[in-house]
Formats: C-alpha cells, sequence, structure tokens
C-alpha cells in the first residue's frame, strides 16, 4: 500500500517504482483506466488501439450491449 498526495486540482503523481511496476516508464504517453469500485478506486494501464485494428465483431458487441444499456435506462426512466 502507497499514501499519494492529491494536489488541489486532483492530481496524483505515482511513485517511480509503481510506474516501472505496471510497465508505465516503458510507455510514450502512460494512460490508466481508473475504474470506480466498492471502496475505492481500481488504477490498471491503459493502451490506446486504433479502431482499424479492433475486430469487428468486437465492436458490435459493444455497439449491442450499448443499444442493451441505453434500452434499459429508458425503461428505468419510464417508471
Amino acid at each position: 500500500m502507497t499514501t499519494l498526495p492529491l494536489s488541489k486540482r486532483g492530481s496524483l503523481t505515482l511513485p517511480p517504482e509503481l510506474r516501472r511496476k505496471m510497465g508505465l516508464d516503458k510507455l510514450r504517453n502512460p494512460m490508466l483506466l481508473v475504474e470506480e469500485r466498492e471502496g475505492g478506486l481500481f488504477l490498471h494501464p491503459a493502451t490506446a488501439v486504433p479502431v482499424r485494428d479492433i475486430p469487428k465483431a468486437q465492436i458490435r458487441a459493444w455497439i449491442a450491449r450499448d443499444e442493451a444499456d441505453m434500452k434499459a435506462f429508458r425503461a428505468a426512466k419510464k417508471k
């Protein structure tokens, strides 16, 4: 466990040993995904991938999931 200061603007600075452990020190433009979980935040490395490199089946699955989420949202909104 590591304690990090949070700036007034909400910025965090990861110590070098954590950046190395996560492989972020080897990336030109490192990015992190921040996932809100019960009790806190979970950080994990993210990678930008050109859309042309994503399989079409994966894109269709994402669209189907988004459409299902929107349908559920609209149904809940009407209640």
